[in-house]
Parts: C-alpha cells; sequence; structure tokens
C-alpha cells in the first residue's frame, strides 16, 4: 500500500501543476500584489508574462530554465527573436510574442528620456540614453546625438544600419544632420553585436574624420560610444579625443 502511494506520489511529480495549485508565497503573481513588482524576481516576472508552463514544467519551473539558459542574463533573453523565444518547450507564438512586448515596452520607456531634453555630463550618460536602442541587436547601427550648448540632446538620429561585422557611415550627413538642427555638439554611437567593445581601425578613423570635418563648422565631437551587451567604449575616456 505504501509503495503504491509512492509510486502514485512520483507520477504526480511530472504533471503539469498551474500556478493555483502551488503554495502562496510561490504564486508570483500573488506575491507581487501582495509584496510588490520590486520584491519579485526575474524568473517570477517571467513566469507572469508566460502565464503557464508545459506538461512537465510549471510556469515558474520554465521561466527559471529558460533564464538559466541565457546565464541568468535578461540582457540576454532580450536579444532572443519570437523564433528563438519557440525553442522552448512550452513557448509558443503567443507567449513568445508576449515576452518579446514586455521587453520592447521597457525599451520605449526608456527612450522617452530623450524627449525631455536630456543631460548628457559623462560617456556614462551618453550610454544610458542610447544602450536602449542598440544593445540587444544581431547587426550593428550608427546613430549620432546631437548636442546644444548646455549638452542637451536636441535630437537621436540613425544614420545607417549594417550586418554582423559592421556599418558603414558618412562623415557629410553627420555634418549635414549637425547643421539642419543647430547642434553643437556631436556624440557618435554604434553596438558590436559580437561583444567586443574595442575600437576597430575603421571606428577610429571614422572619429578621426568626423572630428575634423564637424571642425569646420565650428562644432563639437564630444564622443564615440561603441555598446558591446552591458560594457562599453568611451573614445573620450580612453584618451583618443
Amino acid at each position: 500500500m505504501h509503495i503504491l502511494y509512492i509510486l502514485a506520489l512520483l507520477e504526480n511529480i511530472n504533471k503539469h501543476i498551474p500556478l493555483k495549485a502551488l503554495a502562496e508565497d510561490d504564486r508570483p503573481r500573488e506575491k507581487l500584489i501582495q509584496l510588490g513588482r520590486q520584491h519579485v524576481s526575474d524568473a517570477e516576472l517571467l513566469a507572469i508574462i508566460l502565464g503557464s508552463g508545459n506538461t512537465q514544467e510549471t510556469a515558474l519551473q520554465l521561466a527559471q530554465r529558460i533564464l538559466h539558459e541565457n546565464n541568468n542574463n535578461i540582457n540576454n533573453l532580450a536579444r532572443l527573436t519570437t523564433t528563438e523565444l519557440m525553442k522552448f518547450k512550452g513557448v509558443g507564438p503567443a507567449k513568445a510574442v508576449n515576452i518579446a512586448a514586455a521587453f520592447e515596452l521597457g525599451k520605449r520607456r526608456t527612450d522617452k528620456n530623450a524627449d525631455e531634453l536630456y543631460h548628457i555630463g559623462s560617456s556614462k550618460d551618453a550610454y544610458a540614453l542610447i544602450a536602449p536602442k542598440i544593445m540587444d541587436l544581431h547587426y550593428e547601427e550608427f546613430w549620432i546625438i546631437l548636442l546644444n550648448r548646455a549638452n542637451k540632446v536636441i535630437k537621436m538620429e540613425k544614420l545607417s544600419k549594417g550586418g554582423i561585422s559592421g556599418t558603414v557611415v558618412d562623415v557629410r550627413l553627420i555634418a549635414k544632420s549637425a547643421i539642419e538642427n543647430n547642434s553643437s555638439g556631436v556624440i557618435l554611437a554604434h553596438n558590436h553585436p559580437s561583444g567586443n567593445n574595442k575600437p576597430s581601425e575603421q571606428d577610429i578613423e571614422i572619429t578621426k574624420k568626423t572630428k575634423q570635418g564637424l571642425k569646420l563648422f565650428d562644432i563639437s565631437l564630444f564622443d564615440h560610444i561603441i555598446v558591446a551587451n552591458q560594457a562599453y567604449y568611451s573614445f573620450t575616456d580612453e584618451g583618443i579625443l
């Protein structure tokens, strides 16, 4: 009798357990409501977005596995496409779209800083502003940040989009945009999908050419930021500008 009971328990462990069947402390939704969103873990937030698991895992267990396979790094998770997300058992099109939409909403909230004349006082400020736009891309994009005399952002503009290994930008387009927007200063920015934030020879060359070209119009090149995952390289901080 005892053996049959134990076998029955072992069989039930492998069955899907809905969130409602979990202990109160283990329910992500209830935990968020009772304790506040700041007290909910990354896995619990992802479980809420997923809503349900699969035949072998609860939503929380599925979320923990997804994060584990992304080195428990939500930035790695944010880089996944919906197709890549659907490779996880239990994640169909609807759940993949929910995850992608959640990350995009967070990204757009950060982007709103640019609409409030964001002040750039350091390379860290520039990185914080541009990173949400380009850090998760699988290809390179080249952007410029245009500043007024008070070092406040007038405009952010994408100038080019390339492949995995690089992108091409025209110095004349940088100067044209800076002049048309009455900018006093410019910050260049692009990403390295490889994760290596060190500048290439091409990066150094375009920085030198841009600095020389803008100088003709009495416009300063304040920095060139290279974004790679959660790190960045600043030409100004490194003494190249």
